[in-house]
Formats: structure tokens, C-alpha cells, sequence
């Protein structure tokens, strides 16, 4: 790429995104266009902006991070997506590079990392913040070549299961919501958590944050 780098920002935190500015606006081959403080004018920013990085955190109102991922490898694939958050989690990363995105760094490292994270994506590469071990920092190749764990791949009634697992309804209450029995509860979230290998009840949680559904409540 010649010239300036030019840097979408999104946080949800007025502090937060201030500081991100100044500090990359100190870089002087990066170009902030933008910010925005929700996920849909963060959206609207990139469409309109057509940055080559957005720095985007993850949990933000209306759209999180990796809903925006999903949306700009539809909309904007030139766009390259550097996830900002809290999670030092391997479910959050491996769901965030499988949605597309390129950079994954954490917030309580960002002063640190977030610079070198944009100029390394910006040449093509992944970049997983370096507090993660080597382990978790393999799993980057092994999630470019999986398919993404996918909503569209469940039925309503198994999405649902998930849905109220995740908001912790015990089955005799998600049965009388849903007005099927409480076998049925188990069969059907079963059989979700099966298509998507989701193995506990904390990674049924984590999935359904980031489809935005824990929002709904």
C-alpha cells in the first residue's frame, strides 16, 4: 500500500476511542478517517470511508465486532478488520478470525501492540496479540481453513435451545416457552451445540454473545 494508512476507529467508550486516536494519530503513516460508538455507525462509517483498517471493539450496542467482520467480507472485503477487546479468550479468537477477521489484540496491551497489529495486517498478515502462548497464536492457520461457526446452520427450534441455554432458562422454562416439551429442549440443543462442536455450557454462551442474542434479553 503507498501512502498513509487509513484507520477506521469503533468503541463504545468515549475515553477509550479518544485514546485510540492520539494514539495513532501520532504514527505518522497513519490517517484516522473516522470514529464511530456503535456497531451500525461503525458500519456506516467504514461503507462510507472505505478505510484499509478497522479497529473495532469487540462488544459494542447494535453490532459487535465480529457481526461488523462478517458484514464487511460481504460489503467491503478490501477492508481489513484488527478486533480490539477484552477476551483473552480461544473460543472469542477462534469465532473473530473465522468471521474474517485479521488482527486480534487486547485492550489492556493495545498501547503497546495496536500500532505494530495495523501495519502487520495492513501487509497481509495475522496478527494475534502476543500475550496469547504460542498455542493459542497456532490456532490462527488452523481457523482460516474451518468454516465459521455459522447460525444459518441450525434450525429455529435448535436455535432456540441455544438461545435460552445461554440466558440460563432451566429446560422446564425454555419448554414453556417454546410449548414443546422439555425432552425435546434437550434434543434440540443437543443436536445445535453438535453442528457447531460447542462442548460446554460456557462456549453455548460465548457463541450466543456473539450473535448478539445475550442483547435481546
Amino acid at each position: 500500500m503507498s501512502g498513509k494508512l487509513r484507520v477506521a476507529l469503533a468503541d463504545d467508550h468515549p475515553i477509550v476511542l479518544a485514546g485510540l486516536r492520539n494514539l495513532l494519530e501520532t504514527e505518522e503513516d497513519i490517517e484516522v478517517v473516522g470514529d464511530a460508538k456503535t456497531g451500525s455507525e461503525a458500519l456506516n462509517l467504514i461503507l462510507a470511508t472505505r478505510p484499509d483498517i478497522a479497529v473495532i471493539d469487540v462488544s459494542m450496542p447494535e453490532l459487535n465486532g465480529i457481526a461488523i467482520a462478517r458484514k464487511l467480507a460481504q460489503e467491503a472485503t478490501h477492508v481489513r478488520v484488527v478486533i480490539l477487546t477484552l477476551y483473552e479468550d480461544r473460543a472469542f479468537l477462534k469465532q473473530a478470525l473465522a468471521a474474517g477477521v485479521c488482527g486480534y489484540v487486547l485492550k489492556r496491551t493495545a498501547a503497546e501492540h495496536l500500532v505494530d497489529a495495523i501495519r502487520k495486517v495492513a501487509q497481509g498478515h495475522t496478527y494475534i496479540d502476543p500475550l496469547f502462548g504460542e498455542a493459542e497464536r497456532a490456532i490462527a492457520s488452523e481457523a482460516k481453513g474451518k468454516p465459521e461457526l455459522d447460525v444459518s446452520r441450525l434450525t429455529e427450534r435448535e436455535a432456540d435451545a441455544l438461545k435460552f441455554t445461554a440466558r440460563g432458562l432451566t429446560n422446564k422454562e425454555a419448554a414453556a416457552r417454546l410449548g414443546i416439551s422439555e425432552k425435546s429442549v434437550e434434543t434440540y440443543r443437543a443436536r445445535a451445540t453438535e453442528k457447531l462442536a460447542l462442548k460446554s455450557r460456557a462456549d453455548i454462551v460465548r457463541f450466543a454473545s456473539a450473535q448478539g442474542w445475550l442483547n435481546e434479553l
